[in-house]
């Protein structure tokens, strides 16, 4: 069996350097201190097909990551399932989406995590380098972390001893 198998994984996406882009990293960075080996943490910049070896082997996975719909206020917290995105038609394998992931691992056979719960941060500025996070993201941090222990809490309740 994976050694993977027997803890959940929390991935943190984006880019510090482009302003709200990094919420992701920062709370996977606070995760790290706060899980004390509960989960396996990472960070990356990566994205699209290249998120297959970060998420190969888990059962469980917690995605964090800025999302930018126009439709919430920065700052505000979406949590979503595989179930809540639709398929991406991009130009390249770089900008496949989270169906687009699953449906990969399914066709060619990989342990892809079954449960996925993604903490999306409704963010304004993430296009500029150098550009600080807005006051709104930054404010919704914690309870982006809070939330995620709170998710990983119950997954652990619910999980048979290995």
């Amino acid at each position: 069996m994976n050694d993977r198998r027997a803890k959940p994984l929390v991935l943190g996406l984006g880019n510090d350097l482009l302003g709200d882009d990094g919420i992701g990293i920062l709370a996977a960075r606070e995760l790290t201190r706060e899980l004390d080996g509960a989960a396996d943490v990472a960070e990356t910049g990566l994205h699209g097909v290249a998120l297959l070896d970060l998420l190969i082997g888990y059962d469980r996975a917690v995605i964090i990551d800025a999302i930018n719909t126009g439709r919430c206020p920065a700052g505000t917290i979406l949590e979503l399932g595989p179930e809540d995105f639709k398929p991406v038609s991009g130009p390249s394998p770089h900008y496949t989406g989270l169906p687009e992931l699953i449906s990969l691992a399914k066709q060619l056979h990989l342990e892809f995590p079954g449960d996925i719960k993604v903490f999306a941060v409704e963010s304004s500025e993430t296009q500029t380098v150098g550009a600080p996070m807005s006051a709104p993201v930054a404010a919704a941090l914690s309870e982006v972390v809070e939330r995620v222990k709170t998710c990983l809490g119950l997954w652990l309740e619910k999980s048979p001893a290995r």
